[in-house]
């Protein structure tokens, strides 16, 4: 049997019934924590800076087959033209890239006698890094893509905070002689909520308010499958019993059911 995670003690009281979405069956403490997001987590869109905006790299040209014609002495007494700066890529500014590339198969997980996670929790970690990730990339569209001012916002909001999250998983991976994945496994990984490529592209195509509503609807959808991945480790036997895969498998229900809220009111006003 799952031991109950401790609840948490607020300022002010919170009633634990309190405007809670019936997005997951929660127990009254859980209850409480979202209460307080829905309350809290609308207020702080403001408090970041938007990020810069990150155009998507061209296609590289199709290598040709023909000999290169020999510079004539006038092209070859003119100057090389500057290389254009290139630009940064969506994923700049993500957790370092150092780890190896995860393979087709995900290495063998070794629990080690004694130690208070399962299997269960190191996967959940592993899956979640690049589930935060692809989610991070479709915020960073949001500035080059004529989002609305609130869209952008929360887009922002989702891409700090979600880094930050990853760092954390990374590390306690790594703390655990576990393997960590790097951002770019979203690539070769499909979980719950993860968008296809083929809806990837649509949403990279879209501008102005056909992005917003692209972007509101699959983060929507993105974050159900978050919701999921939370709801299934807590279904696993002895999961979730270390303590910071607990408080942070908490955080994602309370953080993301909150932002489930903000984005429906969104979309609603659309």
């Amino acid at each position: 049997m799952l031991a109950e995670p401790r609840a948490r003690r607020y300022p002010i009281e919170v009633p634990a019934t309190f405007i809670v979405p019936q997005v997951l069956p929660v127990k009254p403490h859980q209850a409480r924590d979202i209460t307080v997001a829905l309350l809290l987590v609308p207020a702080a869109f403001g408090c970041r800076s938007p990020q810069p905006a990150v155009a998507t790299p061209a296609p590289a040209p199709l290598a040709s087959t023909a000999p290169a014609p020999a510079p004539t002495a006038t092209q070859a007494a003119r100057p090389a033209p500057e290389k254009p700066a290139e630009q940064p890529h969506p994923m700049a500014g993500m957790p370092d890239m150092t780890d190896m590339s995860m393979s087709a198969t995900m290495p063998r997980i070794t629990i080690p006698k004694g130690a208070l996670y399962t299997e269960a929790d190191v996967r959940f970690m592993q899956g979640m890094i690049a589930h935060h990730a692809q989610a991070i990339y479709m915020s960073r569209m949001a500035a080059a893509h004529g989002a609305d001012a609130r869209v952008l916002k929360l887009a922002n909001k989702i891409d700090q905070s979600q880094v930050a999250e990853i760092k954390l998983m990374q590390q306690w991976l790594r703390s655990n002689g576990q393997f960590a994945p790097d951002t770019s496994s979203w690539h070769r990984m499909s979980m719950a909520g993860m968008l296809t490529s083929a809806q990837l592209a649509q949403l990279d195509s879209a501008k102005g308010p056909e992005f917003d509503r692209l972007f509101l609807t699959g983060m929507i959808h993105h974050h159900k499958g978050a919701l999921q991945m939370v709801s299934d480790l807590f279904a696993s036997p002895l999961a979730a019993q270390d303590v910071d895969v607990s408080v942070f498998a908490n955080d994602v229900v309370v953080v993301q059911t909150a932002e489930i809220g903000v984005m429906q009111q969104m979309l609603n006003g659309l």
